[in-house]
């Protein structure tokens, strides 16, 4: 595929970040049982390769092509087809060249991490490697028909270097893919938890999605700014989007809830789930000084209650005839006609 894109300067970072020095590298090849004599009877098909490559790769491609899914990567682009092909003919040319240093294991992880990035499947990465192995034995097995054990010991050899380009990719794959998840996971926690500002001296703080210890500490400062700086005399925290408690995130609850405690607040929790509150009984969490509520309707009604606030209830009637007094008219029945 194009790697004309890639940043050369990352691709030392990727060897690096996943730990393929010399050593590895030796190790590996080790693993697979690849040795110099592998490396000389795979530079001695070299060009047998150059012979068959052409071939291999428009039989590679007429296969590729047949498949919506990996179609969709060239629809009405026959120029990029045609430059991939070349960069692929390059890529299976160098398979038989020789000469598998760093600079080799670097090449590969290039082009893993080319293929990731474009959002090549893994399968079609692997079909890729597949077709090409089935098509070079038939032809190693036809140019060497009257030597078959050398046509199978090149083969093999052919398997050695394949499947360590194959562990390299994978590794390319999942570093990736491990990079974005873990982007998107500090994106999430970098997410403010809103406090919300409710009634003089009530603020509100609705925690939604999965609270890990991160996070939950990131909240408890937010939470303790916002009662300094409103001067916050009760907090309804609620809990309702929260699926899943833990022990560490429970006792980081209770430390929240001590915590505006001695910054002059009273923590109304409201929203426990079943399995919640099961969890924090079983874990032995001490709820002494938590208040819990049901929903956050009740959490409302009973932080006016502690911050003196008196609801009433007015009836319908009433609240016209209110209106009326203070020169208010309710025109909605009123026909002009």
């Amino acid at each position: 595929m194009d790697a004309r894109s890639a940043n050369k300067k990352e691709w030392p970072a990727i060897v690096k970040s996943l730990n393929i020095d010399a050593q590895e590298i030796r190790r590996r090849k080790d693993f697979l049982q690849f040795n110099e004599e592998d490396a000389e009877r795979l530079k001695s098909i070299n060009e047998l390769a150059e012979k068959y490559a052409d071939d291999v790769i428009e039989e590679f491609y007429r296969h590729l092509m047949s498949f919506e899914e990996t179609r969709q990567f060239f629809r009405d682009q026959q120029q990029l087809l045609a430059h991939v092909k070349n960069l692929q003919k390059t890529y299976f040319l160098r398979l038989t060249k020789g000469n598998y240093d760093q600079e080799y294991i670097e090449n590969r992880l290039k082009i893993g991490k080319t293929h990731e990035r474009i959002g090549l499947p893994v399968d079609s990465y692997l079909g890729m490697y597949n077709f090409y192995l089935r098509a070079v034995g038939a032809r190693l097995f036809t140019t060497f028909k009257d030597d078959p054990e050398r046509a199978f010991k090149a083969f093999l050899s052919l398997m050695k270097i394949t499947f360590l380009d194959i562990g390299l990719a994978i590794d390319t794959y999942i570093d990736s893919r491990e990079q974005t998840i873990g982007a998107q996971q500090d994106a999430i926690r970098e997410l403010s938890t809103p406090v919300l500002p409710f009634r003089q001296g009530i603020v509100m703080l609705p925690m939604v999605g999965l609270i890990d210890s991160y996070r939950a500490s990131q909240i408890t400062e937010q939470l303790l700014r916002s009662i300094r700086d409103t001067r916050a005399k009760v907090v309804v925290l609620d809990i309702t989007g929260v699926p899943y408690v833990d022990s560490r995130v429970a006792s980081h609850l209770v430390q929240t809830v001590e915590a505006a405690r001695l910054m002059g607040s009273k923590v109304i929790i409201s929203g426990v789930s079943p399995e919640i509150a099961l969890t924090m009984v079983t874990i032995g969490v001490e709820l002494g000084q938590i208040e819990t509520v049901g929903d956050m309707q009740s959490a409302i009604e009973r932080a006016e209650q502690l911050s003196g606030y008196k609801v009433i209830r007015v009836r319908p009637e009433r609240r016209k005839t209110d209106r009326a007094e203070n020169g208010f008219e309710d025109n909605r029945n009123n026909d002009p006609a």
